[in-house]
């Protein structure tokens, strides 16, 4: 057991009201957790304001009080600790009362816009091929060796992650793959850790709804680079032109990866077919199981990352060979009659586009490209009409609907898709609110052999309509439209 002087190491402190000499059982940020002897973290929140809960939590036996704002009242039996950030207070203490566990680990962090899981899961499933014990932390899921835990963000909050990369540390594991959305790079949820490594992926439109600008956006992911030391390694995809611009500042040893420039981890593609694709990767030819120019990449950061903890180059090549990607990832099915059915997380215009470029080159050319897409709602709106564009122009026939509306009303977001297209793409679309609707509409339109793309939702179980979230899987809808109606 900890003092609070003790955990309290590394945080920038303003002032302290009382004694920090006293025992810790227990930090929290949600007041509804807290017990007696907890120090309680009061973090101001985008809807709400954990400053607000300080009495609470005083009532149900938080013993110190963590803040930027001290109570103009205090009790005189708590002890009161200005901080000049919450949220980056909260990191350090954190890792300070978990026993700063990322020490303990080879930790990889994974960031950019698209292909963060993919890279992260192929990471954990090669390592764990190789014969590690392993930890992975995504969108997906949340994983120690073969045990899974359901995952609610795609990074945890800083007290939740320290508390999982400890018990990953109990439990024996040596590498923790783990994906860093740029929200939690800005909300301090990965300060104080250790990092072995880090990868960047891409960089392209969105959570603006967030971070307002594209290049308030840039610099955030950025700064994960910027906050590396010198043990660490940075790798970047040089064929994004914001690429090399990550590892400017970085003190991390610098590697690039690239399918079409001089890099450590050079690719090309040989063959890209529905079979998986075939690559020189080093001057080594490999098949693997994954499909598409954006998995090229994927697998090049994986090989990369692989090589940077000392793996051999022919045992990592030869595991990734048979491996499969995240679920929800370019994920395929063919019905009784040769329909084929994708469904894929692509939920941003340059993922969308990505995927529909993969399928334009697999196609042979005479069949039909369906593609059902929608927008988030109370998410970054300024994409709604690029996605839509994008669905149009690279499929033959486009059909609109919800993808977690939330609180938003689902016609006004799809009139929001709508408003970007001219009376020629208008007349290659449909509107169906209804996800379930959307794709059995798809399925009657579709013949032998043509490609149903569902975009935008890939592993995710559920549809929040009206703020409830409800039962829906894409993948299982689209098996038994299939079935339905006889395709």
């Amino acid at each position: 057991m900890k003092t609070l002087q003790q955990i309290l190491y590394k945080v920038r402190l303003l002032s302290v009201h009382g004694n920090t000499n006293m025992q810790v059982n227990d930090i929290q940020i949600d007041s509804r957790k807290v017990a007696a002897g907890t120090v309680f973290i009061a973090i101001p929140g985008v809807k709400v304001d954990g400053h607000n809960f300080i009495n609470k939590a005083i009532e149900l036996g938080a013993v110190a009080i963590i803040c930027e704002i001290i109570p103009t009242e205090k009790n005189d039996q708590i002890t009161y600790v200005q901080v000049s950030n919450a949220h980056e207070a909260a990191a350090h203490m954190a890792h300070n009362f978990y026993d700063e566990p990322s020490g303990k680990l080879k930790l990889v962090g994974v960031t950019g816009t698209n292909g963060k899981t993919t890279i992260a899961t192929l990471l954990f499933k090669l390592f764990s091929s190789l014969g590690y014990t392993c930890g992975l932390i995504s969108t997906v899921q949340n994983q120690i060796a073969n045990t899974i835990i359901p995952s609610t963000h795609t990074t945890p909050d800083a007290i939740s992650l320290n508390k999982l990369l400890h018990k990953m540390a109990e439990e024996g594991c040596t590498h923790v793959f783990m994906e860093c959305s740029s929200h939690a790079i800005h909300q301090h949820r990965i300060t104080g850790l250790q990092f072995a490594g880090a990868l960047f992926s891409n960089i392209t439109h969105d959570h603006l709804d967030y971070h307002k600008t594209f290049d308030e956006y840039i610099r955030v992911k950025k700064a994960f680079f910027d906050g590396l030391g010198s043990t660490a390694f940075a790798i970047s995809n040089l064929d994004d032109k914001r690429g090399p611009v990550m590892l400017q500042n970085t003190l991390a040893k610098k590697y690039f990866y690239s399918l079409k420039q001089l890099a450590e981890f050079k690719g090309k593609i040989l063959e890209n077919a529905l079979t998986g694709l075939v690559m020189m990767i080093n001057d080594k030819e490999v098949h693997f199981r994954l499909i598409g120019e954006f998995n090229a990449y994927n697998l090049l950061a994986v090989y990369g990352a692989a090589i940077c903890l000392g793996e051999n180059s022919e045992e990592i090549l030869r595991t990734l060979s048979m491996l499969t990607s995240a679920e929800g990832r370019f994920d395929y099915i063919i019905s009784n009659n040769g329909i084929i059915g994708i469904v894929d997380y692509a939920h941003t215009p340059d993922a969308l586009e990505n995927v529909l470029l993969t399928i334009k080159k697999l196609r042979k050319g005479y069949e039909q490209v369906i593609t059902i897409v929608g927008c988030g709602g109370e998410r970054d709106k300024t994409k709604r009409p690029i996605m839509a564009q994008i669905a149009c122009e690279l499929s033959d026939k486009a059909i609109f609907t919800s993808d977690n509306p939330r609180s938003e009303d689902p016609e006004e977001i799809l009139k929001d898709m709508m408003a970007g297209l001219n009376s020629a793409a208008r007349r290659k679309t449909l509107s169906i609110v209804n996800r379930g609707e959307a794709i059995k509409a798809a399925v009657s339109f579709a013949n032998k052999e043509d490609i149903i793309l569902l975009a935008g939702k890939g592993h995710e179980k559920y549809q929040i309509l009206n703020g409830i979230q409800e039962n829906f899987d894409d993948k299982a809808v689209l098996k038994e439209m299939f079935e339905l109606l006889g395709k």
